[in-house]
């Protein structure tokens, strides 16, 4: 027993001595590869590293950043409230006739402008004559038969003084006048009519304005039933637009109407050319509910027929003026979650990160209310690139630029921060 005891042992013994290094070597596989893989992880979760120093070593890497800037300066900032609006004359009215007839001449261009009462049309008029004639003749008999009347109305009262007749003959003989009478003002009624139908003949222009194009040649039977009309007139001096604005701002305009009248610009469909000037008239006496908007009426003088009707316009209204606002260029505005803020470059030519409080901003400029002093310089190119603290370089641009020597954004001259070229 003992010696089998022995080989038992001695086999087991012989087993852990073979198997000990397998482990280790599983052991070390093992670690060399989760370090492998935390390692591979390491590098693609990590920002990407710094790129190396150009050569001239930490000189090149602390090279200031060229900037453009802007002088924050003090100003008039215009509040405007803009709407898409169409051109709407203030009267248009389709001329018909009121007689039915003929059409025998027209005295008219295409495209001419008219004043009021200017002849435009005739129409036939001797059927109207003929009526006029017959109702004249009808008058003459009446009257003569009425002078008559009357005659042996006195006669009848003479002889009813001496008995010689009833007085119910008498009485008939007045009913008989008064029926002449009645019988002379249905002839001048018919008379009238007759004229009247004759002025229509001749078709005059009710307002002034410009005619569109012919609807009727001459020669044509036109009839006072006809829908389409002669033609048509539209008043294009003065002239209106119409355009709408949202209904938060019904109130401000309103209160700024009570103070006297505000001005209306109408620009062209891209907002570049300014058309004409007006004044705002009038608004609507109700909101739309579908758009939540209020139309509102401006009206131009529109004596170079810069304002076409139906045309759009961009209506842009002038709501007030803020006095002695700081302006800066819309530019120098940079947007975080914290909220809007700007670089402002110090005198030692670093930035300082400014948060800000805007206004009203308009044409490219923004006011402040909070955050930024008059004077100081703002930059508008470059802030990409800068951190709180960082140097800068300001640079200048050609004439008509955003900075440099244009006249908005150009640094105060013997100011510290405008740096030399360097060579």
């Amino acid at each position: 027993m003992k010696q089998h005891d022995a080989n038992f042992s001695a086999s087991d013994n012989d087993g852990a001595t073979t198997n000990h290094p397998t482990r280790w070597w599983l052991w070390i596989t093992v670690c060399i590869a989760v370090a492998g893989g935390s390692f591979a992880l390491w590098r693609y979760y990590s920002p990407a590293s710094a790129p190396a120093p150009a050569k001239g070593g930490v000189k090149a890497a602390a090279m200031p950043t060229p900037v453009f800037v802007a002088l924050a300066r003090t100003g008039d900032m215009n509040i405007y409230l803009t709407g898409l609006g169409s051109v709407s004359p203030l009267n248009n009215v389709t001329v018909r006739s009121r007689v039915d007839g003929q059409l025998m001449e027209v005295h008219y261009r295409e495209g001419q402008n008219v004043i009021k009462g200017s002849l435009l049309a005739t129409i036939d008029p001797r059927p109207f004559q003929v009526l006029l004639g017959q109702a004249e003749g009808q008058m003459a008999r009446d009257r003569e038969q009425l002078e008559n009347a009357k005659a042996d109305r006195e006669r009848y009262r003479s002889l009813l003084k001496q008995d010689f007749i009833p007085r119910q003959q008498l009485d008939t003989q007045e009913a008989l006048v008064r029926q002449y009478e009645g019988a002379l003002k249905i002839d001048q009624g018919q008379i009238d009519g007759a004229k009247l139908q004759l002025a229509y003949s001749r078709i005059t222009a009710p307002i002034s304005g410009r005619i569109g194009l012919r609807m009727v040649d001459p020669g044509n039977m036109v009839h006072a039933t006809d829908a389409g009309g002669l033609l048509t007139i539209i008043q294009t001096q003065p002239i209106a637009v119409l355009f709408p604005l949202p209904e938060d701002n019904i109130p401000a305009v309103l209160r700024k109407m009570k103070g006297g009248q505000l001005p209306v610009e109408a620009f062209d469909r891209e907002m570049k050319a300014n058309l004409t000037t007006g004044q705002l008239v009038t608004l609507d006496n109700q909101i739309d509910p579908a758009t939540g908007t209020v139309k509102l009426k401006a009206v131009f003088a529109n004596r170079g027929m810069e304002l076409f009707p139906n045309q759009f316009v961009n209506a842009r209204l002038l709501l007030e003026v803020k006095k002695n606002a700081t302006i800066v260029p819309s530019a120098a505005i940079q947007k975080s979650p914290q909220g809007a803020y700007a670089f402002v470059v110090k005198p030692d030519k670093t930035v300082a990160m400014r948060q800000v409080k805007t206004g009203p901003a308009q044409g490219g400029d923004t006011s402040i209310t909070e955050g930024l002093e008059v004077g100081e310089l703002v930059v508008i190119d470059g802030a990409e690139r800068l951190r709180d603290g960082s140097k800068v370089e300001v640079k200048e641009r050609e004439q008509g630029g955003k900075a440099g020597k244009d006249k908005r954004g150009a640094p105060p001259a013997g100011s510290s921060t405008n740096a030399k070229p360097r060579s």
